[in-house]
């Protein structure tokens, strides 16, 4: 029996001198307990060394993928082929390729384990040519190489891009809350009228920024961002405000203030727009479904995109509501009904009796989503838009079922109480006819 060996210098084919040896496996490591016991099990009938770094991590990488390289291929014909012997491998993905590609008989069982381990644990003197110092130099620089390698080629690392910008997104959204909070309150001191006339916060902050004192507002032109009507009313509120007076300094840490506020509302504008753009070539059918916040949102709560696939639909119905789900087991009360998925646009449109049941439908809809978008090859939309255009038309139905109930003539509802107030009378008088004859047969 030969045994492949893989080390971080080559490869490494071992002939199998004593193979009754090997039958006792839970005795085979005292075999290996000296190079010189160890010569006597295994002796080493090829080394093929690898000429550099680049080649062991190819070489490395394909045997993670269960794949053979051009070097590996080349060895296995050139000794295993001639000796017609079946061959030892650690892996049995790697054997039941090498068994497919190449035709050859591999073994792969826990004796061949002990014995890989015990090879591994003698390596210097069953290797002769390669020197310890050497060997640990190869193995360091092939454990960087692979990890930057697995780094830069790994599935979830877009998706960890997905999870760092929707997490962004909501701490900008954070901070703007609160910098604009600040900006109209001390700011209101000076010119309080200004905030009940402009609502929106970004104009509110530019005209301030071009303005600065409240004198200035009579000789401002804010045609550029507020119309002519608003415009009026904000130079006329200015000559009569009741503000307090405020000095250069107090107007220059403010203009600051609304400068960052500014500065941070176009960044999370681009940082939207690059989101969107991300989750469209990572999600699509997420996207279509829920939209690019509420899919980058169940993504980021449940780590990555693989692992979102891995949940069923219920779990996905309610991720986010983990809170109210474990407080409602505990105090033995209905359990919450939706999640984050609650901020999808088809739950929003759907009547509050209905919310659940949309959710529901959703929720289902989007598992199917999610793992077309995990585990296809096809990175098109058209699934997406196919299941969303089902569930809008089963909203539809249910929506007009309940305005068709609401909207029955009064007649109709008249009759339907009629009937049912006759059934309940029939009842009882079958109820009364039962007792009566209950209490006549026990008379006699």
């Amino acid at each position: 029996m030969l045994v492949l060996f893989e080390t971080s210098v080559g490869y490494a084919i071992f002939k199998v001198l004593n193979e009754k040896k090997l039958q006792e496996v839970d005795s085979l490591w005292k075999e290996f307990e000296t190079p010189e016991k160890a010569n006597k099990i295994v002796k080493l009938k090829h080394f093929e060394k690898f000429q550099d770094t680049a080649e062991a991590l190819a070489a490395f990488t394909a045997l993670m993928e269960g794949k053979i390289n051009k070097q590996l291929k080349k060895v296995l014909k050139k000794i295993v082929k001639e000796a017609h012997e079946p061959l030892a491998v650690a892996d049995a993905k790697l054997g039941g390729v090498i068994k497919e590609k190449l035709n050859l008989s591999c073994i792969h069982s826990p004796v061949v384990n002990e014995l890989m381990r015990g090879i591994r644990s003698q390596m210097d003197g069953l290797i002769p040519g390669v020197e310890p110092r050497e060997m640990a130099a190869m193995c360091l620089g092939l454990a960087h190489s692979l990890s930057r390698y697995r780094l830069k080629f790994s599935a979830d690392k877009v998706d960890t891009m997905i999870v760092q910008a929707i997490s962004l997104l909501d701490d900008l959204d954070k901070e703007l809350n609160n910098y604009i909070m600040r900006c109209r309150e001390w700011y209101g001191w000076h010119f309080p009228e200004l905030g009940k006339i402009i609502s929106d916060n970004l104009t509110y902050c530019k005209c301030l920024q071009k303005v600065g004192d409240r004198k200035n507002y009579a000789s401002a032109s804010l045609s550029e961002f507020l119309s002519e009507e608003v415009e009026a009313e904000v130079k006329a509120a200015a000559e009569i405000s009741m503000g307090t007076e405020v000095s250069e300094e107090d107007i220059c840490n403010i203009l600051h203030l609304c400068t960052q506020v500014i500065e941070i509302s176009e960044y999370r504008t681009q940082l939207y727009e690059y989101l969107q753009n991300r989750m469209m070539a990572i999600a699509p059918n997420v996207t279509v479904m829920v939209g690019e916040l509420v899919g980058a949102r169940l993504i980021a709560h449940a780590g990555s995109l693989l692992n979102l696939a891995k949940h069923a639909a219920s779990t996905v119905q309610i991720l986010g509501a983990e809170k109210a789900l474990f407080r409602a087991l505990k105090s033995r009360r209905d359990t919450p009904k939706y999640g984050l998925i609650y901020h999808a646009s088809l739950v929003g449109q759907s009547s509050p009796k209905h919310k659940g049941k949309i959710s529901r439908m959703l929720a289902a809809k989007t598992v199917l989503a999610i793992r077309y978008d995990a585990f296809g090859e096809d990175s098109s939309s058209a699934m997406g838009v196919e299941n969303r255009a089902k569930l809008e038309a089963r909203l539809r139905i249910l929506e007009d079922r309940g305005i068709r109930k609401i909207s029955g003539t009064g007649k109709a509802l008249a009759k339907a109480e009629k009937y049912e107030h006759k059934r309940v009378q029939r009842k009882r008088r079958k109820r009364k006819r039962r007792k009566m004859l209950k209490t006549n047969v026990k008379e006699p």
